[in-house]
């Protein structure tokens, strides 16, 4: 077993003063995440599409760790006017942000449109994350050991994108549209690092999967066959979410940690154990998909980046 593979969440270093914003931060990874967080000192900005979940998120983490530093704001990623205004507000009180864990996704959805009129998975899974951080990375810049976590899968591997039909508009599956949105998740975490690296922004993108953990996303999908297989008849082979968010805390948190690395766990086929370097998709680095993946992003979000300080509109 390697010396990450043994790392736990005890061994998160003194995070006082520093941070964070976590999508998806009412449940699962992103709540262990935020608890996980909190318990060392951070403060923690849960990114939230509902308030009332976020504040009983908040409820639960101070009974267990009275003066957490925790504030609740709505943000519903697969809505770009509600990214532009999560960004605005954060924009206006913070100077600086030191971690940005990408964290939300949704799963298997019947085809759905976003209000922008993409497919729901690839809206919230990648474009939301890919305006939100662009709206965001000039405070990320002003961070101290700033980084980007962004959560993909073991299926990112199964993937395909769709430039000829991103939205499935031609043809949709539940399954197969989440597999593109999770190897969209690692193209964009991988060009990211390769263009923050070529200018040499104290910015690192890294990435993380949590093999299989016992979240919600499973079990909220409203497609029977996903819903009964992976929230119910597979349950009892997941690891908990605490186990599961470990490698995105090591992504986020750990000494060491470089830019283009990608985080998951070390046991067999990957499924549970401690965090280890993993491997990424051939697809997911290749350069010409990440820049094809990159400028659609810019044009359906209208967020372009600028990597030597920010994003603009």
């Amino acid at each position: 077993m390697t010396e990450t593979q043994q790392w736990t969440a005890e061994h998160i270093p003194d995070q006082t003063g520093r941070v964070y914003v976590v999508t998806g931060a009412n449940s699962g990874l992103g709540l262990a995440t935020t608890r996980a967080v909190a318990r060392r000192g951070g403060q923690v900005i849960l990114a939230v599409r509902d308030e009332t979940k976020g504040r009983r998120a908040v409820e639960q983490i101070t009974a267990e760790h009275p003066g957490a530093r925790l504030d609740v704001r709505r943000l519903d990623l697969a809505d770009l006017d509600s990214v532009r205004a999560f960004a605005d507000g954060l924009r206006a009180e913070h100077a600086r942000l030191d971690v940005l864990v990408n964290n939300a996704g949704v799963m298997a959805p019947p085809w759905t449109l976003s209000a922008q009129g993409h497919e729901l998975q690839f809206a919230a899974n990648h474009l939301g994350h890919f305006a939100l951080t662009g709206l965001l990375l000039d405070r990320l810049a002003a961070g101290d050991d700033p980084r980007v976590v962004t959560v993909s899968s073991l299926k990112h591997r199964k993937g395909r994108l769709r430039f000829d039909d991103l939205h499935g508009e031609r043809g949709y599956a539940p399954m197969p549209f989440y597999d593109q949105s999770k190897l969209a998740n690692a193209v964009f975490g991988h060009e990211l690092h390769r263009r923050l690296r070529a200018v040499g922004s104290p910015v690192r993108s890294v990435l993380a999967h949590p093999g299989y953990a016992a979240t919600n996303l499973p079990a909220a999908t409203p497609v029977p066959l996903v819903r009964v297989l992976f929230g119910r008849l597979l349950k009892p082979l997941a690891q908990t979410a605490e186990r599961g968010a470990l490698p995105q805390l090591y992504a986020a948190t750990a000494p060491g940690v470089e830019g283009g690395q990608f985080y998951g766990p070390g046991g067999p086929g990957e499924m549970r154990g401690g965090p280890a370097l993993v491997r990424i998709s051939p697809a997911a680095t290749d350069t010409g998909t990440g820049g094809r993946l990159w400028e659609v992003s810019e044009r359906l979000t209208d967020v372009r980046y600028d990597i030597g300080g920010g994003a603009s509109e």
